[in-house]
């Protein structure tokens, strides 16, 4: 039993590793290190930080977040290199949850498997969800910085240079590109679109960067890298273990119907298991079709890809466990309230 088990982990392990390191979490990380190095902080204070206007900076961080195509492993870098530039906790919260939860990519997939409607009361759900979750982020936590200069002080041109920002732009295609022109077929021509991107960005970052710069890019990268990836190993590693031990007949058995208890169960599923983007729609598909409730499934759909384990071990390494302890069990309730409201009221 024990050596099954370590096998289901490492098999997790092995398939994450070779379907994501490469072409989703690099380019993440060098994503988050360019972040810090090259955007203005004073600039992102002004838009994003704390004593920003919250409804202009919460929308402008959930918009932009549907253009994220990432899985919730692949969003902490990103968000994390946002927070440590300079954006409010809230902020921070919402492009952690949006991206991976309502990115436009895994929408356009869904909506070919499960329909419209599903689409369109996802895109609200995840919004509604991001709302509440900034608010409650900032409500705890956007006291434990004070910054120094308000807002309105804030100079707002200078956010980033013309060069830096093409580099940046540069990098995010090499994360995006992988997954929106390839969407089947195999591995291999994923890594092709990555390689020959990549390889665009560095000719261009080693062009218009002088050699301190890059090394300081690759410093603030650095960080991301040791302080994130070996938790997000041992998370895959035990969500393998979990998918081992969990019966497939008792999950089919206590998912049907709109109950609370339902979109719970959905919920916690979602938020303990590992989705990869995309992979959440057939997994829910499949479930529907053995009688799963419209609830819960939009429960999972939400939470299955927006956190699990990995994300909890690495939110409470780089934001601290308390913002994980408050953001984990938000996202618990609000999927549980969102899959049992829509299941009774909307669907």
């Amino acid at each position: 039993m024990i050596k099954d088990l370590l096998i289901a982990g490492l098999l997790a392990l092995k398939d994450y590793i070779a379907a994501h390191v490469l072409t989703c979490l690099v380019p993440a990380f060098l994503l988050a290190g360019a972040m810090v190095t090259f955007i203005n902080r004073e600039a992102i204070l002004s838009y994003l930080g704390e004593k920003a206007n919250k409804i202009s900076s919460f929308s402008l961080a959930s918009i932009s977040s549907f253009f994220l195509a990432a899985c919730s492993c692949t969003v902490i870098p990103v968000s994390s290199g946002l927070y440590y530039g300079g954006a409010g906790i809230g902020v921070a919260f919402i492009v952690l949850w949006v991206a991976p939860a309502a990115n436009i990519l895994a929408l356009i997939y869904t909506g070919s498997i499960l329909g419209s409607k599903m689409v369109i009361l996802r895109v609200v759900a995840a919004l509604l969800m991001a709302f509440v979750v900034g608010w409650v982020m900032s409500f705890v936590f956007g006291k434990e910085r004070h910054e120094s200069v308000a807002p309105s002080e804030l100079p707002k041109d200078r956010i980033i240079s013309k060069h830096n920002l093409i580099l940046l732009l540069l990098i995010l295609l090499s994360l995006l590109l992988p997954n929106y022109l390839v969407q089947s077929g195999a591995y291999i021509y994923k890594v092709l679109v990555w390689a020959v991107s990549t390889l665009v960005m560095v000719i261009y970052a080693l062009k218009v960067l002088d050699r301190d710069k890059i090394k300081d890019w690759l410093r603030e990268t650095w960080w991301f890298v040791r302080i994130i990836f070996p938790l997000l190993l041992v998370g895959v590693f035990v969500v393998g273990i979990i998918g081992k031990i969990l019966p497939e007949d008792w999950i089919r058995n206590w998912l049907s119907g709109n109950g609370i208890f339902a979109s719970f169960l959905a919920t916690m599923i979602g938020a303990v298991s590992y989705f990869a983007t995309m992979t959440e729609a057939p997994f829910v598909d499949t479930l529907m079709k053995l009688g799963m409730g419209k609830g819960p499934a939009l429960a999972l759909l939400l939470t299955g890809p927006g956190i699990s384990l990995p994300n909890w071990l690495a939110i409470a390494r780089v934001f601290g466990v308390k913002k994980a302890l408050v953001y984990v069990p938000t996202i618990v309730i609000l999927g549980t309230v969102v899959g049992w409201f829509f299941g009774n009221f909307i669907f």
